[in-house]
């Protein structure tokens, strides 16, 4: 139990913290990736929504990631934007979302992230296997081993994350949804664990995080047979927690998710936070340890300004105004 703890104050100490997808750009920011560096620019008006559907063979252009402002501020959104590959994962896009991701677990303003894409008709179609078939034999194992770190990170971002699944997500695709803490499926997305296909199995968490959502017998079978369900049968499963209608801009899930988000962004940060660490710890649990959790998680929140807040607020009859402090 102490070592659980410790491991409590250790992430507790990082707390302080409707458009369409095309028109998003323009009331966000825009940050384009390059090696380590990021650059922001401000778009607007009808640059803005066609620079948020431009693709390019650039491999800076891999991932798109916007931090909103105005109300929506608190919102990052990230996008993948490999249309000729249907965004499938490559080294490049590997090493840019964990630049993404860094950047947003050093931002305490942040308060949801929203994974998305911005090809029409595809999430991501898993790993890019093109791209696998010119590695040598001994990068194949280190590669895949990046590929599942990176979707542990994206797991453990300390803030509420949503995958909008507007299209096929397959193999490693849904891997990554599967890590997120929300799946929104438009009715027309196509899911599946399909490396059965190929005589592998999913090797970035699919087999883990898979029957821990729908259950270990229904997992295995669409594991085992390389199923692939749509958004409709993924919400009957429990894959995925909504499934709307896709409408004719192909982002109805991510229009989804945005309301979500916004829902969310008014409350407290550092309550959002700890009650998503003591979930994720405490369902790993028993009862008794996961009430011990719940007790520790709480005790983070009793000393924050954002308490006393929300107590004034109610008091007041007014909506409080939370700072992540």
């Amino acid at each position: 139990m102490a070592v659980l703890m410790q491991s409590f104050r250790v992430q507790a100490a990082r707390r302080v913290g409707a458009c369409s997808l095309a028109a998003a750009l323009s009331c966000t920011r825009h940050v384009a990736f390059t090696g380590t560096e990021s650059r922001a620019v401000r778009l607007h008006g009808p640059a803005a929504a066609a620079a948020a559907r431009h693709y390019s063979s650039d491999p800076k252009d891999d991932l798109r990631v916007r931090y909103l402002d105005g109300e929506d501020d608190g919102i990052v959104v990230v996008g993948i934007n490999r249309a000729k590959a249907k965004n499938a994962i490559s080294k490049n896009l590997v090493k840019m979302m964990f630049e993404a991701v860094e950047d947003i677990k050093k931002n305490n303003k942040v308060r949801s992230v929203i994974f998305c894409s911005l090809v029409p008709g595809i999430f991501c179609a898993g790993a890019d296997l093109k791209e696998r078939a010119k590695m040598h034999q001994s990068e194949v194992g280190p590669f895949v081993s990046k590929a599942r770190a990176l979707i542990t990170e994206l797991g453990n971002l300390p803030v509420p994350t949503i995958a909008a699944i507007d299209g096929a997500a397959l193999g490693g695709g849904l891997e990554m949804a599967l890590a997120c803490d929300i799946r929104i499926a438009s009715n027309t997305a196509k899911m599946g664990l399909v490396e059965t296909k190929l005589a592998i199995i999913p090797g970035a968490g699919g087999t883990q995080r898979l029957p821990r959502v729908i259950g270990v017998s229904l997992a295995k079978e669409l594991i085992f047979a390389a199923r692939v369900v749509d958004g409709t049968e993924a919400c009957r499963l429990g894959l995925v927690s909504k499934s709307v209608e896709q409408n004719k801009s192909g982002d109805a899930a991510y229009l989804q998710a945005l309301e979500l988000a916004r829902e969310i962004n008014p409350q407290g940060p550092i309550a959002v936070r700890m009650a998503k660490l003591a979930i994720n710890q405490g369902i790993e649990v028993d009862l008794s340890t996961g009430l011990a959790i719940e007790e520790a998680c709480y005790a983070q929140v009793i000393p924050t300004k954002d308490r006393l807040e929300g107590l004034a607020a109610f008091k007041e009859k007014r909506r409080p105004q939370f700072k992540g402090e």
